[in-house]
């Protein structure tokens, strides 16, 4: 039996990380994938045409190295491409209430688009941009 989840999204807010009191890293942030809406098995469109897109959020959780990483690496609006197994939690709260969560726990993220970086140097004249074939 497996428990694979892979998602390709937005992140929706920048990463935000915490350090717990045994030393590990641990990041979270939203992620956004949008799929097309359907009625009687046809794409709907707006007005102009465009279709209508239906958006879920993700809770996504890194940790310790990959945590690290995309803290560093992405921000809001990057796209990634999240592989990580699906993890549900049950508590009881203050007023004696149980409440649920789920979120994806990652295993690897793999950037879609640069990383953008206030530094960031890249520009016209990127030698990645001259590939002679």
């Amino acid at each position: 039996m497996q428990n694979i989840v892979l998602l390709a999204g937005n992140i929706g807010q920048d990463p935000e990380g915490r350090t717990t009191m045994n030393n590990t890293r641990i990041v979270h942030f939203p992620l956004a994938t949008s799929r097309p809406r359907y009625a009687e098995g046809k794409v709907l469109r707006d007005k102009d045409g465009y279709r209508v897109q239906e958006t879920e959020w993700h809770r996504i959780t890194c940790f310790n190295g990959l945590g690290k990483t995309v803290e560093e690496n992405c921000q809001k609006g990057t796209k990634v491409l999240v592989r990580g197994r699906i993890h549900y939690t049950k508590w009881t709260d203050k007023e004696n209430v149980e409440r649920y969560s789920t979120e994806i726990i990652a295993e690897t993220v793999d950037f879609l688009t640069w990383p953008k970086r206030e530094d960031d140097s890249r520009g016209a004249n990127d030698p990645d941009d001259e590939i002679p074939f």
